[in-house]
């Protein structure tokens, strides 16, 4: 059937009692499950707990937690009886969750016992209520705050369902607010991008508290009835390996760094150490790519119809890799800001490079477009648009227009299908000396495709492209540091990174020296690199933003 929803609250209320007994979510081990009616059962105890404690509707809840079934009984118990959730991603710093909290006023907090180091005595003593998220019990609960008069309403779709923050230095918190109409919204575009059923089952590996995840990941497996399965451990490639072949989904999603590893730690190398395989990529490719087609989906279940890449770029050679396949790979693109989906590109329908067509329902443009390039930044008008930045007027007005078009600062093109190619940030284009526009995510990819690395980032310093190269764990000795074999070494390899790119970019994007780091790059939720601290020279700080786009 069509999903249509106007609020969680319809969408909690719809598929707890049309899927009453099916399993709504578990962990993949199998110890801990809630049916439909079970889950529903618990959200509503919980709800009338938090309304006992004075916590009614408009009031802010916290969530700060790993991926766990109880963290989308939270997330319900809150939302869908007319209170604003607040989930935060489980590896913000002390002074991030501070920050957060205080802003965004929250009143109660669920926690795991993981992350309860990181409220301070302060901020316990100010909270009405703190959970424990693992068994519902309760951390601290204020005798005085016990006044049973926290009413809860029936929201409507344009109240706040939550704020999400997708910044957050001291003092500078970035909240995005979420309607309830957003997130519905989200669940039909899903719907009308790759339909699910009741039989269908998901493998949730993404940070919850990100819009990816909690929307496509989390609401629309509920309301077509669907399984989601979680992970009560690090998704390391062992943990993860096992527990596909374990539950065998149908459905996940991921961001490009996960699939990019498997590319280049399993499939090059074995390619390059079979002569047979090497035989046929030159001779019958075609068949190569069947059988490694045939290796991946069953290294994945058997069973995969969808695997969702989002949150960043996929690496073009990686993305050609997957299509030759046949891998049931899906594209989508879209921000914090919009709930997050914008354009999509589900199986067998992906175009490499492109982010897909616009979902349906949702108006999008590129604006200040370049006419020698065809590029502009993509603007998007719609009912997945947020209401605005939390106590933000300023930062609201600079990106969304008074006719409700919201600027996402990608620059894009686009081709005569409708499909989007997003060529970079606008934030982090570099104009070259003869004002050509240098998109330093092109560059990149080239990098990156070269034996050997892991991962880099194009930065401009005094007028000169430089870049920051990360090498396989495997090929530098670090505890060697400072000898003449290790230094010969490194000005090797980087000799060899800058004849590789500048052999393959243009003239205006060559770059002018190599830096290789020793240190991983500072991630985002979603694994990107947290370009801004490289370019603006600063040391990288974990504790510095929260980036969720």
């Amino acid at each position: 059937m069509k999903p249509y929803f106007s609020t969680l609250t319809d969408l909690y209320n719809y598929a707890s009692s049309r899927y009453a007994r099916r399993t709504a979510s578990e962990y993949a081990d199998g110890t801990m499950r809630y049916s439909y009616s079970q889950f529903k059962d618990c959200c509503d105890n919980i709800s009338r707990i938090l309304s006992n404690f004075g916590i009614g509707a408009t009031d802010k809840v916290a969530i700060l937690s790993e991926n766990k079934p109880n963290w989308s009984v939270a997330f319900f118990a809150i939302t869908a009886f007319g209170r604003i959730a607040v989930p935060m991603l489980p590896d913000l710093s002390h002074d991030e969750v501070e920050n957060i909290l205080a802003h965004s006023e929250a009143k109660a907090i669920f926690i795991s016992k993981k992350q309860l180091a990181k409220l301070s005595k302060e901020t316990v003593e100010r909270l009405n209520l703190v959970i424990d998220i693992d068994d519902f019990t309760f951390v601290k609960a204020a005798g005085e705050s016990y006044t049973c008069d926290g009413k809860v309403s029936v929201p409507t779709p344009l109240d706040i369902a939550a704020i999400l923050y997708t910044s957050g230095t001291t003092g500078n918190a970035k909240g995005v607010m979420l309607s309830h109409r957003n997130f519905c919204v989200n669940v039909m575009s899903s719907w009308y991008s790759f339909r699910i059923s009741k039989k269908d089952v998901f493998l949730s590996i993404l940070p919850m508290a990100h819009t990816y995840e909690l929307s496509i990941g989390m609401l629309y497996p509920f309301a077509m009835g669907a399984r989601v399965a979680y992970l009560q451990k690090v998704p390391t490639p062992s943990i993860l390996l096992a527990t596909l072949k374990q539950i065998r989904p149908t459905a996940m999603l991921s961001v490009p760094l996960i699939i990019e590893k498997i590319y280049k730690s399993s499939v090059i190398p074995a390619i390059n150490g079979s002569k047979f395989l090497q035989f046929l990529q030159k001779h019958v490719s075609w068949l190569l790519y069947s059988l490694i087609g045939i290796k991946l989906r069953k290294t994945f279940g058997g069973r995969l119809k969808f695997f969702g890449i989002g949150g960043a770029k996929l690496d073009p050679t990686v993305e050609a890799f997957l299509k030759k396949t046949g891998f049931p790979y899906a594209i989508g693109y879209g921000l914090t800001e919009t709930a997050p989906l914008i354009c999509a590109a589900p199986p067998g329908k992906t175009a490499v490079g492109s982010t897909g067509k616009a979902v349906p329902g949702i108006q999008v443009k590129l604006a200040d477009i370049n006419p020698e390039t065809g590029e502009g930044e993509i603007t998007v008008k719609g009912p997945n648009v947020m209401l605005g930045y939390y106590k933000d007027y300023e930062r609201t007005s600079s990106v969304l227009s008074h006719d409700g078009w919201f600027r996402t600062g990608d620059l894009a093109c686009c081709d005569g299908k409708g499909r989007y190619f997003v060529r970079g940030r606008l934030g982090s284009l570099i104009v070259g000396a003869s004002g050509e526009n240098i998109y330093p995510e092109e560059i990149e990819n080239v990098i990156n495709s070269m034996d050997g690395i892991s991962e880099s980032l194009v930065i401009e310093r005094d007028g000169q492209l430089i870049a920051l190269v990360q090498f396989n764990d495997n090929l530098i000795d670090w505890n060697l540091e400072g000898k003449d074999k290790f230094i010969e070494d490194i000005e090797a390899r980087k000799k060899a990174v800058l004849e590789f790119v500048n052999a393959r970019v243009s003239k205006f994007m060559k770059i002018r020296s190599v830096e290789v780091q020793k240190e991983p790059f500072t991630k985002t939720a979603t694994h990107k690199i947290k370009r801004f601290l490289y370019t603006k020279g600063d040391k990288p700080d974990s504790g510095e933003t929260i980036s969720q786009n």
